[in-house]
């Protein structure tokens, strides 16, 4: 596991990018992770494009866009966000502890991209490309994806499969203008087939198609 301390020069920030706003309720006078999460989210996708630019100098814009969302979404970042064990270092409520907020996925993801925005403040874009290359190596960057987006994926199989077209309903927003997530559920054949989360509707749509791609295709 990768020791975040030693990608920051000023421990400030990297505690700074664990705090959950849900805490700040508890503990007045504190802030939230919210904003580095703005910031990171930019700075993730900057770093990863400019990667997939140098690593596929062929490739159409479109697969380059697709190869980053795919890389990006939100249940990628959750999966990265455990590995490095973010999920013991969040300072969370008590309530939020109780309803299961450490293995919340959207509130992992999220707090991925708050390290990153942190990172970003202490040692700027070079600290971010160090890190990343680590977390991302190329190995996961060059391999052979499929390059479908989910959304399209989950359609084709779908019809395919004589379920009609996956229709995605909003289960949930919360949170500031700036850092809302969503909840967005996956409809097939009039049925739940996954959920996803995400700081835009697209993003949690391409998230909950994946889970509905994991539950009724998984081959």
């Amino acid at each position: 596991m990768l020791d975040l301390k030693s990608f920051f020069t000023d421990p400030f920030w990297l505690n700074k990018a664990l705090v959950h706003k849900s805490y700040c309720n508890e503990h007045p006078g504190t802030s939230s992770n919210e904003r580095l999460e703005f910031l990171g989210d930019s700075v993730l996708s900057l770093v990863i494009s400019e990667r997939l630019f140098v690593l596929f100098p062929q490739a159409p814009e479109g697969e380059l866009t697709t190869r980053r969302s795919l890389l990006v979404q939100t249940g990628s970042l959750y999966e990265k966000a455990k590995l490095l064990k973010l999920n013991n270092l969040l300072q969370l409520s008590r309530g939020e502890e109780d309803t299961g907020g450490r293995s919340n996925i959207g509130l992992l993801a999220n707090t991925f991209e708050a390290i990153l925005g942190a990172m970003f403040m202490d040692g700027g874009l070079d600290a971010c490309r160090k890190y990343l290359t680590r977390v991302f190596p190329d190995s996961e960057l060059l391999a052979d994806l499929q390059l479908k987006d989910p959304k399209s994926l989950l359609q084709e199989k779908s019809q395919a499969a004589g379920f009609g077209t996956p229709l995605y309903k909003l289960v949930s927003s919360d949170g500031p203008d700036h850092a809302r997530n969503f909840v967005i559920e996956a409809i097939i054949d009039n049925k739940p087939a996954g959920t996803g989360n995400g700081s835009s509707k697209q993003k949690a749509e391409t998230q909950a198609a994946s889970s509905a791609l994991d539950n009724l295709f998984p081959d």
